[in-house]
This record gives structure tokens, sequence and C-alpha cells, in this order.
């Protein structure tokens, strides 16, 4: 009796270590695979996207990414002033740039004429003008466009100042002049920039106003200016 059931536990012990040799074995020859699913991404909605779509999405317009309306502050004569701006967007989409509608208006240039930004209620005829234009010109890198566009601005603004580089609110070329050196508050008063628009060609960015205004109208641009960014066109 003690024999057969010594026999029956050697038999199970067998059996045991041979069902523990085939499982270590199966683990050697069929290692775990990585999962193969593709990865869920989430779009700048918070939805799934698939992972090949993620590409796709990275290289949407930007302005897309731009909300429709944010608040910048102004710089008004030493104090700070919060300024609810609008998106708007270039006649051909190249740019976007926040605006003081409250006070101003957007004027898209037709054919061959630059966009404008330009006060909403009209102004005095007696006025000197009040504007900041927007042209781009895609064919001429800023460093030589520069030197054309002080030639001509010379010609009406015959004491302006030296070309200078800048960094805000726009990284490139400044120039400025007055007119009849400054005597008067209405002297006429051109204030521009000529930037890359990231590519070989420039904007230029060209702003008017009258010598009083400067720390009204010319404060109230340079707002602005801090919030023009160059995007993708549609």
């Amino acid at each position: 009796m003690l024999k057969k059931a010594l026999l029956l536990f050697l038999f199970a012990a067998a059996a045991i270590l041979l069902m523990l040799f085939s499982f270590q074995s199966d683990m050697w020859n069929n290692p775990l695979k990585e999962s193969t699913q593709p990865e869920e991404v989430l779009s700048t909605e918070g939805n799934k996207v698939e992972a090949g779509e993620k590409e796709k999405e990275e290289k949407a317009p930007l302005k897309e990414n731009f909300e429709e309306e944010k608040e910048v502050v102004v710089q008004i004569e030493g104090t700070e002033e919060k300024v609810l701006m609008h998106l708007n967007k270039g006649k051909d989409c190249d740019y976007i740039i926040y605006i003081d509608e409250e006070r101003y208006k957007m004027v898209s240039g037709e054919g061959d004429k630059p966009d404008a930004i330009t006060t909403k209620e009209e102004l005095p005829e007696n006025f000197p003008e009040v504007s900041m234009t927007i042209e781009h010109v895609p064919d001429t890198a800023p460093e030589v466009l520069v030197e054309e566009f002080e030639a001509e601005l010379k010609a009406e603004f015959p004491d302006l100042q030296d070309v200078e580089q800048v960094a805000k609110p726009v990284q490139g070329y400044q120039l400025h002049g007055i007119a009849n050196g400054g005597q008067q508050g209405n002297d006429p008063v051109v204030h521009a920039y000529v930037i890359s628009n990231g590519q070989s060609g420039s904007f230029v960015i060209t702003e008017r106003y009258f010598l009083e205004a400067a720390e009204g109208h010319g404060a109230r641009f340079y707002a602005m200016l801090t919030e023009f960014h160059i995007v993708e066109p549609e």
C-alpha cells in the first residue's frame, strides 16, 4: 500500500515538472508583443484623432489658433489702459492683427492698395491723416526694401531720422520723421517699419498721425502692432 502511494506521488510530481517546463518554453519562444493599436491623440478641441491625422492638424493655418478677441495693455501718457481688441485678417489672409474696434476700423485694400487701419470716426478736414497701412511686398527682402522706402520718405520728410533696427513692437527696420521740424502740434508724422515676411519678402507698416497725437494714436498703433502676426495663407 505504501509502495503504491509513493508511485502515485512520483507520477504527480513528474507531471507538474513537465507542465512547468512546457510553460517556460512557450514564454521564451513567444515573448509579449507591443500593442499595434494606433496611438490616440487629442486634437486642440479635446477630440480624439488617429495618429496619422496628427501631422495634418499641426500644419493647419496658424490663424485658427487665435482668439476672436483679447485684452491688450496700452500705455497712454504713462498710464496703463486695458483695451479689448478684436481679431482682423489681412486681405490675402497672410497676417492677422488685433484692432481696437471702438476707435478704429480695418479697410481691406483693393487691387494693389494696402490694407489700412483708420479712425472709426472721420476727422475734421483740416486734420493731418491718421492711419496705419500694411503692405505685403513678397519679392523684396527687408534690407533692400528699406533703402528704397527711406529714399521715398525723405522726399516728403527731409529730416527723416536714420534707419534703426528694432525688436519691438515688431522686429525689423524702423523709420521716423516729422514734417516742418516738429514746430507745431499738427505737423504730420510718419512712423514706419519694414519687416521680414518669414521668407524672401517683406511687410511695410506705415503709421501716419500728427505730432500732438503721438501719445494717443501713436501709442495705440504701437499696442496693436504688438499683436501683429504673420500666418500661413488659406
